[in-house]
């Protein structure tokens, strides 16, 4: 594979004269060449510095690296999560009629299907009212307390599916910090709440402090009957029990569903409460019709990989260390965190499966906010910053207000304008009429001038879709996920364990005696100057 990378690295240096703005003049069909569409989501890439030779050169670097081997691995249940030996089946949550999907010799199907209609009629029941609180009223209000995987996705989930919203409310708490759940719980009634407690092994400690405090709550106001507003998302049944859950409002999940793709079954009780049964059953279809499309179609026209190979051409060929996620879709205002953490936390990884250092920059840092928002905080560094950021922008054709039409065109203007002005820039000729037309004195026109030039040549994607459906959603978060999985077979990396996270959590339970008044002189200096501080005590040093 070396020599496909260092074909890559010759290509870029040879066309690198060559402006994204050049490559539309030499090529009037360049949009149709370079978008793909599939199931109403269109990828359009061509404001990218990638040409044909370029592109070929990156999909013969996917099939070196046996991509299309690798896909179907995933999907027939092999343990390619080797560090953990597990399989990656989030999936088989999402996966549609005959499907059979076999671990261990064991076709894994009929059981995601059963917990399925025990979260449906779970669901059904609270949103229906049938299922009545300690003192027989509705449930009015549902909190969710998880963190990570049992956060993030619910969270985008549930405020991307707003317009769908008919059943109780549903809040989230995640953050240790007890303004997090003072702040949430605040203003609620114990009496019509709900409490979701999602941690699969229900030691997670920022779970487990945020659920005492919520139960705690709900104690005071319930008494012995407290136990009757909880549920949980956990395979902790021992744990469960303890704390008084019934074990049909507990519900699992097998070990080869990773936090950060559990938002399909069970961690997405809550989004399942708030829209119903079809609403997310449209959210898996949609996935689905992506899983499909991903283990079908060739490479050129496959939109996960296409993703994944303009990542790798911009992170590792281009030099660009980010990628900003751009929504222009308000009720996506939390996919940038959870691409984040589905991008950073997979691919965030400094050795290869066999164990060996990577040999390439893995893993760029994600980031963003939805547009028009943006505009107003980061875009000038995107415009005319000395860095360059691959931007992907997301827009709707329309939105779930027909009476605002006009704001939603107007939105639609900002997204597009910004991706051509990010290709286009402003020549210094050009900055320097401008100058000239508001008046600028001549002896001041060639500084207001390099003030008002833009660079340009700055690449973007984007993708759009009709609406912001459940079944868009699905497709949209599925693209992500499998985007993830390309780029991480391409860097022979492991994208589905997580073991960086595990240090810091480590010391954390070392460090809580220490703010609690006991003493450790193996500490650095610095680490025991702060907890002086943050305890008012005298430094051990």
């Amino acid at each position: 594979m070396n020599k496909i990378w260092s074909e890559l690295v010759k290509h870029h240096r040879r066309t690198s004269a060559t402006t994204i703005a050049n490559l539309f003049e030499m090529d009037q069909n360049r949009f149709n060449a370079f978008s793909c569409e599939t199931d109403g989501l269109l990828l359009d890439f061509s404001k990218t510095s990638l040409d044909e030779t370029g592109l070929n050169t990156l999909i013969e670097l996917a099939q070196q690296a046996q991509l299309p081997e690798r896909i179907q691995e995933m999907f027939r249940g092999d343990a390619i999560n080797v560090t953990e030996g597990r399989a990656v089946l989030h999936t088989a949550l999402r996966a549609q009629g005959g499907a059979v999907v076999m671990v261990d010799g064991e076709d894994v199907i009929p059981g995601i299907r059963h917990t399925l209609q025990q979260m449906e009629s779970f669901a059904g029941a609270l949103r229906s009212g049938e299922l009545k609180t300690a003192t027989g009223a509705r449930f009015t209000d549902v909190v969710n307390i998880g963190i990570g995987g049992s956060d993030l996705g619910p969270v985008m989930a549930t405020l991307a599916l707003a317009p769908y919203h008919d059943g109780p409310r549903c809040h989230y708490v995640s953050n240790v910090d007890g303004a997090d759940i003072t702040d949430c719980l605040d203003g609620l009634d114990p009496q019509t709440t709900l409490i979701i407690i999602a941690s699969k092994s229900f030691t997670t400690i920022e779970t487990m402090t945020n659920a005492e405090t919520a139960i705690a709550w709900l104690r005071a106001a319930l008494g012995d009957r407290a136990s009757e507003h909880l549920a949980a998302v956990s395979t902790a049944m021992d744990r469960t029990a303890e704390m008084g859950i019934p074990p049909e409002r507990v519900f699992g999940f097998a070990d080869w569903v990773g936090g950060r793709y559990s938002l399909w079954g069970p961690v997405g009780l809550p989004i399942l409460i708030a829209v119903g049964r079809e609403n997310f059953r449209a959210m898996l279809s949609g996935a689905a019709v992506m899983d499909q499309h991903f283990q079908s179609a060739d490479l050129r026209h496959n939109l996960p990989v296409l993703l994944g190979l303009i990542g790798i051409w911009h992170s590792n060929i281009c030099g660009y260390a980010t990628r900003a996620i751009l929504p222009y879709e308000q009720r996506l205002a939390r996919l940038p965190a959870y691409l984040q953490q589905l991008d950073m936390e997979s691919n965030g990884k400094r050795v290869t499966l066999e164990g060996a250092p990577v040999s390439r920059a893995s893993g760029p840092i994600v980031w963003g906010e939805p547009g028009t928002n943006g505009q107003h905080a980061f875009y000038q560094l995107l415009h005319q910053g000395t860095q360059v950021v691959p931007a992907e922008f997301l827009i709707a054709a329309e939105g779930h207000e027909p009476k605002l039409s006009h704001q939603h065109d107007l939105l639609k203007a900002n997204c597009l304008a910004q991706s051509e002005a990010l290709m286009r820039g402003r020549s210094t000729e050009q900055a320097r009429a401008l100058a000239q037309s508001r008046g600028i004195a001549e002896a001041d026109l060639g500084r207001m001038a390099a003030h008002l030039t833009f660079p340009g040549n700055r690449p973007s994607v984007t993708l759009a879709y009709p609406r912001l459906t459940p079944f868009a959603l699905g497709q949209i978060i599925a693209l992500y996920e499998h985007r993830v999985f390309t780029e991480g077979v391409i860097w022979g990396i492991n994208s589905f364990d997580q073991w960086g996270v595990e240090l810091g959590k480590e010391l954390a339970v070392d460090m809580l005696p220490l703010l609690q008044g006991a003493k450790d002189a193996s500490k650095d200096g610095s680490t025991l100057g702060l907890v002086a501080k943050l305890t008012g005590s005298k430094p051990a040093i």
